[in-house]
């Protein structure tokens, strides 16, 4: 396994990406119950944008760097606050923007006392950078594990209420493959719980039938979100990104056509750039 994630945080789909996170963790807590967030993915959660890495590739500058250029409106300011919060609360005391959160971090800061969250990651590494991030935090637990055999061994978690993210860095083939199985044996486990499959759009084809797959499986409440940025340049290049959410918020899809023109206006490249929304089964 030789992806790194920090060549990429805090690049546009990260954006997106961690937005829709923070607004289904933002809904979880609207009810007293405890419940626990299940990051297949995790990454070594916190990223040093002045780093070498992140310089080489500058992918955050049209990113999390366009995106917080200018003032937030105010129509969209409370959608975004617990995104803008949490990289604010890992800048603290710097003039400019250098830390990027990965998806545990903003997680973990928007968790209440009584919920819990199970990072998970496979490369060796960023799993020891992971678990020293987290050290001495006894609501999150950092497990060194294939991300996918969890969505198999640790459903349905303890508190009955969930939300499981699945991220896979797509560095192999048959990835869209695994999504399917993984959701599939997950959901038998844990149908109750809230899922977030994030995926990179490249080649429209293998997301046609991803998706035609995914309809197949025969799932209830399944919405799908992308977000394009431009027009595709390279056949490798990545040009969008999307989530499938399982058992979404209700009021999701309402909030994120809400922040969608601001999206687009600070994060779009060409006059192509959209975001789409479709449901593969609502009930």
């Amino acid at each position: 396994m030789n992806y790194r994630h920090i060549y990429h945080a805090g690049n546009f789909a990260d954006v997106f990406k961690h937005i829709i996170v923070t607004r289904i963790v933002e809904y979880l807590k609207r009810k007293e119950k405890a419940f626990r967030v299940i990051d297949t993915h995790a990454g070594i959660g916190l990223y040093n944008l002045s780093s070498l890495e992140a310089h080489k590739t500058g992918e955050w500058r049209d990113g999390v760097g366009r995106l917080l250029s200018t003032p937030i409106p105010e129509d969209v300011k409370t959608l975004l606050h617990p995104w803008c919060n949490v990289i604010y609360t890992m800048n603290k005391g710097n003039k400019e923007l250098i830390f990027y959160p990965g998806s545990p971090i903003f997680i973990r800061q928007l968790l209440r006392k009584q919920d819990r969250l199970t990072a998970i990651e496979l490369h060796k590494e960023d799993y020891q950078t992971l678990a020293e991030n987290f050290a001495g935090d006894y609501q999150t637990k950092v497990l060194h594990l294939n991300g996918w055999l969890s969505l198999n061994s640790h459903l349905p978690p303890k508190e009955k209420r969930g939300f499981i993210l699945v991220d896979p860095p797509f560095e192999k083939p048959g990835e869209f493959s695994r999504l399917i199985d993984g959701v599939v044996k997950a959901y038998r486990r844990f149908s109750g719980g809230a899922y977030a499959l994030w995926y990179p759009i490249k080649y429209n084809k293998e997301i046609e039938s991803f998706l035609h797959a995914l309809h197949k499986t025969g799932i209830p409440k399944i919405l799908q979100l992308e977000m394009r940025i431009r027009k595709k340049l390279t056949p490798t290049t990545m040009n969008g990104s999307g989530m499938i959410l399982i058992n979404p918020p209700y009021l999701l899809e309402e909030e994120m056509q809400k922040l969608s023109p601001f999206l687009i206006n600070r994060l779009g490249q060409d006059k192509s750039a959209q975001i789409t929304y479709k449901w593969l089964h609502k009930e």
